[in-house]
């Protein structure tokens, strides 16, 4: 099911795309959002501030969401801020961060190893029809680039078990120990000043607010992936309505109909 919100928007102009990777093409880390919520609404509801549990997760649900595709570290400032308003004695968000990863560990060492031992095939751990429209693309000539707020580290290995690091010209990128090195706005200034393309040539894919948000910012189209994890085969309307709400041009839940998205983004070209 594609869902067109700005019926004439195309990508005809399109030389470059912008991918996210955790929820977009991987879904290795799928699952995230309940191991971070909960480690913060946790900690916030120990502060006894007199909120409800599901006062206190509707705030955090908030930030995490509107901060999905930054690096982690924002989400983890964001929260240290919290705990602070609170009267609490807030810890660093490195240390908030490496208390989220070593809990997300947990849920998603299995993955791993599975991959690493090839036991289970990396399309298991991608979106429905990633693959497909990634060769697709990469038939029409389009420069990709492949841009995550999760540690690079830890994104380029995942990237490596999936299979798909070799689709990205571009290069891979994701977030350093000095967070105001990189982000996916720096990113797209890079290629928007280091070559001759427009900010209208580029086309993106994500699930979070970023990508979608700096993508349109430029003047480029961009695909919201409001997938409903890990199944991946219906919308989830919450991730819908927020990924409108800041601009993205076609909803899908995968990329099972990749045909049909590119007879639509490229409309006057050839699918």
């Amino acid at each position: 099911m594609i869902e067109p919100i700005r019926i004439h928007s195309t990508a005809a102009r399109a030389r470059v795309v912008l991918f996210d990777f955790d929820g977009t093409l991987s879904l290795i880390r799928s699952g995230w959002v309940d191991v971070m919520v909960p480690m913060m609404v946790e900690i916030l509801a120990d502060l006894k501030t007199g909120e409800s549990e599901d006062e206190l997760r509707a705030i955090v649900e908030d930030f995490v969401w509107r901060l999905t595709g930054k690096e982690t570290i924002y989400q983890m400032m964001e929260f240290a801020e919290q705990v602070k308003r609170r009267g609490g004695s807030a810890l660093g968000p490195l240390e908030y961060k490496k208390m989220y990863l070593d809990r997300l560990w947990l849920r998603i060492r299995g993955r791993i190893e599975e991959l690493k031992a090839g036991r289970v095939s990396p399309e298991q751990y991608l979106v429905p029809g990633a693959r497909a429209l990634l060769e697709a693309l990469k038939s029409r000539g389009l420069k990709m680039y492949l841009a995550s707020g999760t540690d690079e580290i830890y994104m380029k290995e995942e990237a490596r078990l999936l299979d798909v690091a070799r689709y990205f010209e571009g290069g891979v990128y994701g977030a350093q120990d000095d967070y105001k090195s990189f982000s996916k706005k720096i990113l797209i200034q890079r290629i928007l000043s280091s070559s001759d393309v427009e900010g209208a040539e580029i086309l993106g894919f994500g699930d979070g607010y970023v990508e979608i948000e700096e993508v349109k910012q430029v003047g480029g189209v961009t695909v919201g992936v409001a997938t409903t994890e890990p199944e991946c085969r219906v919308v989830d309307d919450w991730k819908r309505r927020r990924l409108i709400g800041v601009g993205a041009d076609y909803i899908v839940p995968n990329y099972l109909c990749h045909d049909e998205l590119l007879s639509m983004l490229f409309s006057n070209g050839t699918a």
